[in-house]
């Protein structure tokens, strides 16, 4: 099976939710739509369920038009942030519900139900209900049902962000597997770039209802095409810093010259942005070829086994992530270094110039 988006747009009240999507998807694969709140990802998911109407365009399966087709009639699963369980139920009547509703036979409903819930490690607990169970193990009774359809097309709205950060995990390695066992359609939605690395995949960029580029996770993950696509796929998001060429040399900011080698020595005489993600900075060098920059530290912020330095470079803002935990002085000088090869270089206008070559996540 195959589906495609032919040039989507949906407007409410004159207020535009999504702008000329067009996107393909192929049977098997798995599609992560990731961007922040409010660019369009459930909107987008909801028309494809077939939950609501675009104001224009086409969605074709098989090239087919099913845009007025109701979701009653569509084969897809559906998989939302809240746990969604019938209360009532036991967790196996709650996966196997949809199986029943369908009219299948005791004995099919009874294996399929027993196989969803080994996948998801549920085995245990279809005798309970589901408010004796966690919220981790709420969202696997969610997901199963939602995979013992065995659907042609499973939908994911952001499914884990109501977990914690364990659980997440736990699951994010559950789904990789469970993904690569099934022939559907994944579309997948999140915020966070480190899911969709997790993933892998496909990745389509929104922001403010628009694709801004999709193409292979990782390939846009190294190569975005401007700015905003490296903002919306780094978090924190990148660091960008105004920087000139002025003969062999790359002026960055104020005060830090670096040579104009590796990637960048092609790099023609002019203004630029470099861009730096927060995880290619270092407190202390890595390297030889590392070069150091002096700061003021506004901010030291504890996250988990992370450390976030959020600091002033001649009046531009920048995040410093160091693994560990740190302590220092607020507005007192710190000194930071970067590895030059690490440095993505943007026009002014904010299009991809250069990008690392072979540099790590």
């Amino acid at each position: 099976m195959s589906i495609t988006i032919e040039n989507i747009s949906l407007s409410v009240n004159k207020e535009i939710y999504l702008k000329d999507i067009s996107l393909n998807f192929d049977s098997g694969s798995k599609n992560i739509l990731l961007g922040r709140t409010l660019a369009g990802k459930t909107s987008l998911l909801r028309i494809l369920a077939g939950l609501d109407r675009p104001s224009k365009g086409k969605i074709l399966v098989d090239n087919k038009d099913v845009t007025g087709v109701s979701v009653r009639k569509r084969n897809i699963s559906m998989v939302y942030q809240q746990f969604i369980n019938y209360p009532s139920f036991t967790i196996y009547d709650n996966i196997a519900s949809p199986l029943k509703v369908a009219g299948m036979g005791k004995s099919m409903i009874d294996s399929r139900v027993r196989e969803a819930a080994e996948m998801l490690h549920l085995e245990d607990m279809l005798d309970r209900m589901p408010g004796e169970l966690s919220g981790g193990q709420q969202q696997r009774c969610a997901i199963a049902r939602a995979l013992v359809k065995d659907t042609n097309l499973l939908l994911l709205d952001e499914p884990l962000v109501n977990l914690d950060y364990k659980l997440r995990e736990e699951l994010q390695i559950d789904l990789q597997d469970i993904f690569a066992q099934r022939n559907a359609i994944v579309v997948y939605t999140s915020t966070e770039p480190s899911e969709a690395l997790k993933l892998g995949g496909n990745i389509v960029i929104l922001d403010k209802g628009r694709v801004l580029q999709n193409g292979i996770t990782s390939e846009v993950f190294h190569k975005p095409a401007t700015i905003k696509v490296a903002e919306v796929f780094s978090d924190p998001p990148i660091n960008l810093i105004n920087c000139h060429v002025k003969g062999s040399v790359f002026h960055l900011g104020q005060n830090v010259t670096i040579p104009l080698t590796g990637h960048m020595k092609s790099l023609a005489s002019g203004n630029y942005i470099a861009g730096i993600r927060s995880n290619h900075l270092y407190l202390n060098p890595q390297n030889k070829t590392d070069t150091a920059i002096e700061a003021i530290l506004d901010l030291a912020e504890i996250n988990g086994s992370e450390t976030f330095f959020h600091v002033n470079y001649a009046g531009t803002k920048l995040v410093v992530q160091e693994v560990g935990i740190y302590s220092k002085k607020i507005n007192s000088k710190i000194l930071f270094y970067l590895d030059p090869a690490s440095l993505f270089v943007f026009s002014k206008s904010g299009e991809l110039i250069l990008s690392p070559e072979n540099f790590s996540v």
